[in-house]
């Protein structure tokens, strides 16, 4: 299946650039390859990344560091295709993932026993100044580190707040509406309409709908290069730049435990799924080799009980509670960077423990997140479990 997937995505690239007026290779880290029709009525540039990773993780035990474990791993492969079709107002994305990580949780009846390869696949249409539509699978609105890119991490991955809380990608219809009211105000409100269940699902909608709604505001302008969902300074602002964001979410009758992540519960009855309900928070500040972000999250469940029963059996449990992250870094001009965050995780006490981590890293930026190499170390301060301290290595590679 994956060598079929590849030859047809290989093949597809060639008919294109057979039929295409001019291919180019553009500048390292603005893709492979970059098509234009003759007539102008549709572009694409294709782009591919990957990430190498090994991760070392010791546990404290009673004062001591014992028990070492080491993994390598491929943490993601991606294929990643955009531009525009017949008019440059209609937008599209297409990504895929080729990764183990990047294609987990798939092989049950939910996803057709077919692994999830498709990360991304929308259309966007701009029909008025201000105004867009978007349909398709793709990232929701939500918390910010979620948003940016895994490619534009200020650390090697994100941090235990998005895994816990974050609501992912889905299938679903967004409406866009961007500002500027006065000076250099600038504002954004994105409304979603989504299944629910995540990507990939081909079983049909587990329990009802969702949605979210997120509002930001940019006091101070637009960031450079739309540095506001880019970690670290990459471009140095020479003016602060702040923007603040926020967002509710409400996933009527989730299907799993984690919304859009995590297993599914499988109650015989819809009526016994819960409404999951989630706040976030966060914003991004800017200026020259300063970066600053901070997250906040809470989800809770119907009558705050996150237990799923049906016929008086426990079926599963939601994963609830709150949990804020807060990450500063500084960028030398020799492009090394130093960076610092601190997450708590503080779930509602029948879901898990209370988790408190702190993450020391250095980074070195060849040409910006294009090529890079990341590390950082972590220590983990668990509330009824023994601490841990993880050390990890990371190279990135975008064309």
């Amino acid at each position: 299946m994956k060598k079929m997937l590849f030859s047809i995505m290989i093949l597809s690239c060639c008919v294109i650039m057979t039929n295409a007026q001019s291919v180019t290779a553009p500048k390292f880290g603005k893709g492979l390859i970059n098509i234009m029709a003759a007539d102008s009525t549709f572009s694409m540039k294709f782009g591919m990344r990957f990430q190498n990773l090994v991760t070392s993780t010791w546990t404290r035990d009673e004062g001591s560091i014992k028990n070492p474990e080491t993994n390598f791993l491929i943490r993601r492969a991606r294929f990643k295709f955009d531009g525009y079709a017949y008019t440059p107002k209609l937008k599209y994305k297409f990504e895929v993932g080729l990764s183990n990580r990047d294609q987990s949780g798939g092989g049950t009846a939910d996803y057709s026993n077919a692994p999830r390869y498709i990360l991304d696949a929308w259309i966007q249409y701009q029909f008025h100044k201000n105004w867009a539509v978007k349909f398709g699978q793709g990232k929701l609105p939500s918390n910010r580190e979620r948003v940016i890119s895994s490619g534009n991490l200020q650390f090697v991955d994100r941090s235990r707040l998005n895994s816990r809380y974050n609501i992912d990608r889905d299938f679903g219809l967004h409406l866009i509406h961007t500002a500027n009211p006065t000076g250099d105000l600038f504002t954004k409100i994105i409304a979603v309409v989504y299944q629910g269940e995540g990507r990939n699902v081909t079983s049909g909608n587990a329990g009802g709908i969702g949605y979210v709604i997120r509002g930001e505001i940019l006091p101070f302008g637009k960031f450079a290069s739309k540095g506001d969902y880019i970690g670290s300074s990459i471009k140095r602002e020479s003016k602060p730049k702040l923007s603040i964001g926020v967002s509710y979410d409400v996933n009527n009758r989730a299907g799993k435990n984690r919304g859009q992540n995590g297993s599914f519960l499988n109650v015989t009855n819809d009526q016994n799924l819960k409404t999951l309900s989630t706040v976030f928070a966060d914003l991004m500040f800017k200026y020259q080799g300063l970066s600053i972000m901070a997250e906040f999250a809470d989800k809770t469940v119907t009558n705050d009980n996150p237990v799923v029963t049906e016929n008086g059996n426990v079926i599963g449990t939601y994963y609830t509670g709150s949990g804020i992250s807060m990450q500063a870094g500084y960028m030398f001009d020799n492009n090394y960077e130093i960076a610092a965050r601190y997450t708590a995780i503080n779930p509602d006490e029948i879901v898990d423990q209370k988790d408190n981590r702190y993450t020391l890293g250095i980074n070195k930026f060849f040409v910006g997140h294009k090529l890079k190499i990341q590390t950082d170390i972590t220590y983990r301060d668990r509330e009824e479990s023994n601490d841990e301290i993880t050390y990890r290595l990371q190279m990135d590679l975008h064309f």
